[in-house]
């Protein structure tokens, strides 16, 4: 009998929620350095068809690339096991009001 490797199991790291804030948003910019990824957050409180209004950005994250990397996985993942129970979800917005019209009619 030969051992073979266990498969490294994901390990659990302890986090302390006590002082974390939510905060609702529907708009991101990402920008960056060769160092690391800069995303901010806001609310766009336009309505289709309405003059643009200047987006007040409340949130600002720093990481570098190796936690953005890690980061878009975890969300990648998320969104598959979504799509997985509730169906695709639609970006862009145009098709989104199309299909919702259709499906009224």
């Amino acid at each position: 009998m030969t051992d073979q490797p266990r498969p490294a199991e994901p390990m659990q790291v302890p986090v302390d929620e006590s002082h974390i804030l939510a905060t609702y948003a529907n708009f991101c910019r990402v920008t960056g350095t060769p160092e690391e990824l800069i995303v901010d957050f806001g609310l766009n409180k336009q309505v289709g068809g309405t003059a643009p209004e200047t987006i007040q950005l409340t949130q600002r994250i720093i990481v570098n690339f190796f936690t953005a990397k890690r980061l878009a996985y975890a969300l990648q993942m998320a969104v598959v096991r979504h799509e997985q129970a509730f169906g695709q979800l639609e970006t862009d917005v145009q098709k989104r009001v199309v299909h919702q019209q259709a499906a009224k009619a």
